[in-house]
This record gives structure tokens, sequence and C-alpha cells, in this order.
């Protein structure tokens, strides 16, 4: 649960997010301002009532595990993920901080959910669940 208010100046009451990503950052310039971008549409700013705890294990899985620990041990509000590898890092970092992940093409068979209609755990987000719409686009052609 975010501890804070829209507004509130950045400090101990300011809102914690840890972004954790295998990718370089500098490969995800317009990723990273659309995520500030949506946080600002809410009345987030970094700066002034939120922190971003940017992480990239630039493609070294170890580095990706370790980053996730690293970030937990913040004790960050909620956390994101910017891909397979950094959600399964952070699923298995934590069971209790809130991880949202970027994406995802089948978060049950990678075993991040249960289930869509019951994802259960702490992990949320988004999915393009393209096996499931085969079918689905088959049965519209």
């Amino acid at each position: 649960m975010v501890r804070h208010r829209p507004g509130a100046a950045a400090g101990e009451d300011s809102a914690r997010i840890g972004y954790l990503t295998a990718v370089p950052l500098s490969a995800y310039t317009t990723r990273v301002e659309a995520f500030r971008h949506g946080l600002r549409e809410q009345g987030y700013v970094e700066g002034k009532n939120i922190v971003v705890e940017w992480r990239s294990s630039e493609g070294d899985r170890q580095r990706t595990n370790a980053l996730a620990a690293e970030l937990v041990r913040l004790k960050v509000d909620a956390l994101v993920s910017g891909g397979l590898g950094a959600t399964c890092a952070l699923k298995t970092a934590t069971a209790t901080i809130p991880i949202v992940m970027s994406r995802d093409s089948d978060p049950v068979s990678n075993g991040l959910i249960a289930s869509l209609a019951r994802p259960g755990g702490n992990i949320t987000g988004l999915s393009s669940m393209a096996s499931d719409l085969v079918g689905k686009r088959l049965e519209i052609l």
C-alpha cells in the first residue's frame, strides 16, 4: 500500500517504487518517460512526492536476482518489473510487496499467477495471453 498522498513533499511520507528490468535503462528511454508521465498524471512527481529506485541488471540473471533482493531490502511500497526475468526475480524475492508486471505473454504458464480471473499472490499487471487468443482469432476470421 502506498503510504503517501499526492502533493506531499519528498521525504519519509513519499511513496517509494522499485523498478527492475534486465534491459539497460538507456534502451528504455521511451518506456521510462511514459512511466514518469503516467505517474505525473496521477499527481506523483519524482523528487517531490515519489521516489523511484531504478535498477537494471543489463542482462545478467544473477544480478537481476541480487537487484530484486536489494529493492525488497529498501522496503519499497510497490515493485514494477520490465519483463519476465525481472518479474520472476521479484516474485522470488518477496511474497508481500505488490508487483506490477509491465508485460508477460503468459503469466499463468510462466508460474507467476494462478489464473487470470483469480491471480492470487502479490502480482498483477499486463498480459497479452496470445495463446488464449488464438482460438478467438480463428473464430473471428
